[in-house]
C-alpha cells in the first residue's frame, strides 16, 4: 500500500525535523539531522545546508507497518510557494506543522488555501509545545478562526483505534444517520474508525495533535494515528495514468521526469503518449533523498522518475490523464538577468531554460528588443539562491536587476480585429472578438466560424496562436489577460497558405482590436489579513490607505482587532518589516497573493515603462496586402476596409 504525505509549514515551524523524526523512527535514516546542524537528510543540497531552509521539495521512502510512505518536505519560505504547489498536485494527505509559539502565520494561510484547492486531506501537528510561550489552546482557537473549525484534536482522545465520549459526539454532529445508530446499539469500534477516517478523506474533519519534534514528543503517537486514519485508494488493474510534478536534470545532464503514478502499471521500456508525443521509458528510479534505485516497474499509488521523456512539462498528465494541471501561485515580480560579456549570451539563456523547465514559475524569457533575459521571481531570497545554482551548476557568475513589478493590461470594451498577412505567394486572414472577460480569468477562446469560411486545420490553428505565448498589450507591453477571443471568420488559399501565415494574421488580428479598445493596467494585488492591539488599529488603517489599500469593517476578538481587505503589492510588499516594528512582533499579518486588479497609479507607470506600441519587434498592428505582386504594409486603421472576408 502507497501513501504519499507531504510535510507543509511557515518557515521555521519545524517541518524537516519533524520529517526527520519521522524517518528515524521508521529506521528510513541511522541518526536524525538537523536544519541549524547542516546534516537533515531531507534538506540534501548545499544551498539549503548553507542558508537553513528548504529550497527543493524532495522526498524519502519509509516503510511503516503494512504501507509505504513517500514523504514530501516543502519549502516553508514565501519565495519558493511555487515549488511547494507543485508539490501537493501529488500529495494523498498533507501534514501542516504549526508552531505552538507563534500559531498560524502568515504563509500558513497560503498552504491551507492551496491544500483546499486541490482537496488535499489535511492532518495538523502543534509543534514546540515544551517551548517557553507555547499555547496549544490558543493555536487551536486560531485555526478554528483563520483555517477551520472542523480542526479535531486527537492528541488525548484517540488511542490504537478507540475514541473518548467527545471525540465520539465530534464525528456524530458531522453524520446523522451514525449517530442513530450509536443511540440504538451503541459504540462500534470498526464502524466509528472507518467513517472517521472517511470524514478526513472528504476534507470534513482534520485531525490534529501536539508534541515537540526537536525532543522527540508526540511524534511516533502522531504517525500511529496517521497510519490509522489514512488510506490507499489506487487501483493497479486497468491503463497507465499518471501527473508530472517535477523536472529535473541530474549531474550527466540527463533530463529526470518525476511522476505519481494514478493507475495502471509502468515498465522500462514501454511507450507512454502525453499531448502529441509518445516517447520510450528508458528508465525508471525511486529517489530516496538524493539517492536512487533503479527499478524494472512501478504501480498506481506511486512516486518516481522516469528518463526518456524529452518534451513533458510539469503539470503534463501522461497516458489516460490527459488534461494539464493549472497552478495558482505566480510571481508578481520580474528581474533582468546580469552576465559577464565573456559569456555568450545563448550559452546564458540555455541553462536558464533548463530551469525555466525545472521552475516553470521562473517565465525565462528574451527581451529582443533589449537584447536582455528576464526572469519572473517570488523575491529577492529567490533570486540570492538562482545566483548560487547557476554558479555551482553552470559555472558561470550571474547577478539580477532590482525586481519590478509584473503588471498586465487588458480591455473594458468588446472590439473586433482584423488581420491580414499577404506578401507574395503567403495568405491569411483572421477576424477576431475580443471581448473583456472576468477579473483574474485570463485568456479564453471561442469559436463561431463556420468550416465552409476556413477549414477546422486552420480555425486550430488559429486557436494554437492565442495560447501559445503571453500577447504584449499596447500600454505597457506587458501581458494580455481576462479576455474572449473568439474566431469569427478567416480565410486561406489552397496553394499559397503556408507555414506561420496565420500566426501573422492572428497576432495582427489581435493587436489591431488592441488599437481600437479601451485598454487598462493591471497590478497583482495582496489579500491581507491583520490582527493587532486595538490602539494600533488606527495606525494600520491609515497606513493601508496611503498604501492605496481598502479594507473591510473591523472585527473585534478580545483585545485585538481584525481587518481584511486588498492592496497593490507595489505599495505593501516591505509593509510586514514596518508592521513588526511598531508593533513590537506583538501583531500578526498574512499577505495572500489575490491576483490583479486595476493599476492604482497607472499613468505614473505608463509614462515610467516608456513602452513604444508602434516599435515592438514581435507585434504589429498593420496587415500587408498583396498587389501588383508586391507585398503592402497598410496601416491598422486603414486595413479594416480592404478585408476580404467582409
Amino acid at each position: 500500500m502507497f501513501k504519499t504525505i507531504g510535510i507543509l509549514a511557515h518557515v521555521d515551524a519545524g517541518k524537516t525535523t519533524f520529517s526527520e523524526q519521522l524517518l528515524y523512527h521508521t529506521n528510513t535514516i541511522r541518526e536524525k539531522g538537523r536544519v541549524d546542524h547542516k546534516d537533515a537528510f531531507m534538506d540534501s543540497h548545499s544551498i539549503e545546508k548553507a542558508r537553513g531552509i528548504t529550497v527543493f521539495a524532495d522526498q524519502a521512502v519509509m516503510t511503516y507497518d503494512d504501507s509505504t510512505y513517500t514523504i514530501i518536505d516543502t519549502p516553508g519560505h514565501v519565495d519558493f510557494s511555487p515549488e511547494m504547489e507543485r508539490a501537493i498536485q501529488v500529495m494523498d494527505y498533507a501534514v501542516i506543522i504549526i508552531s505552538a509559539v507563534d500559531g498560524v502565520e502568515g504563509h500558513t494561510a497560503t498552504v491551507w488555501q492551496l491544500l483546499r484547492k486541490h482537496g488535499v486531506p489535511t492532518f495538523f501537528f502543534i509543534n514546540k509545545t515544551d517551548r517557553e510561550g507555547a499555547n496549544v489552546e490558543a493555536v487551536l482557537q486560531e485555526i478554528r478562526t483563520d483555517l477551520t473549525g472542523n480542526i479535531c484534536d486527537l492528541t488525548n482522545s484517540f488511542h490504537d483505534g478507540m475514541m473518548d465520549e467527545a471525540l465520539v459526539e465530534f464525528i456524530a454532529e458531522r453524520d446523522e444517520m451514525l449517530l442513530d445508530r450509536y443511540l440504538e446499539t451503541g459504540y462500534d469500534e470498526e464502524v466509528w474508525l472507518h467513517t472517521l477516517k472517511k470524514l478526513i478523506r472528504d476534507n470534513e474533519i482534520f485531525p490534529c495533535t501536539s508534541g515537540s519534534a526537536l525532543n522527540d514528543i508526540g511524534v511516533m503517537e502522531f504517525l500511529k494515528k496517521l497510519h490509522l486514519l489514512t488510506e490507499n485508494t489506487y487501483a493497479s488493474a486497468g491503463d497507465f495514468a499518471a501527473r508530472v510534478y517535477k523536472i529535473r536534470h541530474d549531474e550527466s545532464g540527463n533530463r529526470v521526469t518525476f511522476l505519481k503514478s494514478l493507475s495502471g502499471t509502468l515498465h522500462v521500456r514501454d511507450e507512454v503518449t502525453y499531448g502529441d508525443n509518445t516517447e520510450k521509458i528508458t528508465q525508471i528510479r525511486v529517489y530516496n533523498g538524493n539517492s536512487f534505485k533503479s527499478v524494472q516497474e512501478v504501480h498506481a499509488g506511486e512516486l518516481f522518475a522516469v528518463t526518456g521523456l524529452a518534451h513533458a512539462a510539469i503539470g503534463d498528465g501522461l497516458g489516460t490523464l490527459k488534461e494539464k494541471q493549472l497552478f495558482d501561485l505566480a510571481p508578481t515580480l520580474k528581474s533582468k538577468v546580469i552576465f559577464e560579456p565573456s559569456v555568450h549570451v545563448k550559452e546564458v539563456l540555455r541553462c536558464f531554460r533548463l530551469l525555466d523547465a525545472e521552475d516553470p514559475s521562473l517565465h525565462v524569457f528574451w527581451d529582443e528588443h533589449f537584447q536582455e533575459i528576464h526572469v519572473h521571481v517570488m523575491g529577492v531570497i529567490q533570486l540570492e539562491v538562482l545566483e548560487r545554482i547557476v554558479k555551482e551548476r553552470f559555472q558561470f557568475d550571474v547577478s539580477f536587476g532590482v525586481p519590478k513589478i509584473l503588471y498586465k493590461e487588458t480591455i473594458e470594451t468588446a472590439v473586433e480585429g482584423y488581420g491580414h498577412f499577404e506578401p507574395l505567394k503567403h495568405y491569411a486572414e483572421v477576424h477576431l472578438k475580443i471581448e473583456p472577460a472576468a477579473r483574474n480569468s485570463g485568456i479564453s477562446f471561442g469559436n463561431v466560424c463556420h468550416a465552409n469560411d476556413l477549414s477546422v486545420g486552420n480555425q486550430n490553428l488559429v486557436r494554437r496562436h492565442i495560447f501559445e505565448q503571453d500577447h504584449h498589450g499596447i500600454l505597457t507591453g506587458s501581458a494580455l489577460t481576462d479576455v474572449k477571443v473568439t474566431l469569427l471568420t478567416g480565410r486561406g488559399h489552397h496553394e499559397y497558405t503556408s507555414g506561420g501565415d496565420f500566426r501573422e494574421a492572428t497576432f495582427r488580428a489581435l493587436r489591431q482590436g488592441l488599437e481600437k479598445a479601451k485598454n487598462i493596467l493591471l497590478e497583482p494585488y495582496y489579500d491581507f489579513k491583520i490582527k493587532v492591539e486595538l490602539d494600533k488599529m488606527g495606525r494600520v488603517l491609515s497606513d493601508i490607505q496611503k498604501a492605496h489599500g481598502h479594507f473591510d469593517p473591523p472585527e473585534t476578538i478580545d483585545d485585538k482587532a481584525m481587518i481584511s481587505g486588498k492592496v497593490p503589492v507595489a505599495t505593501f510588499m516591505d509593509y510586514s518589516t514596518t508592521f513588526a516594528s511598531f508593533t513590537q512582533g506583538k501583531g500578526t499579518i498574512q499577505l495572500l497573493v489575490g491576483g490583479y486588479d486595476r493599476c492604482h497609479n497607472e499613468e505614473q507607470v505608463i509614462n515610467l515603462i516608456g513602452y513604444n506600441k508602434d516599435a515592438d519587434p514581435e507585434y504589429t498592428s498593420a496587415s500587408i496586402f498583396c498587389s501588383g505582386g508586391v507585398g503592402h504594409t497598410i496601416p491598422w486603421d486603414e486595413a479594416e476596409k480592404r478585408m476580404h472576408c467582409l
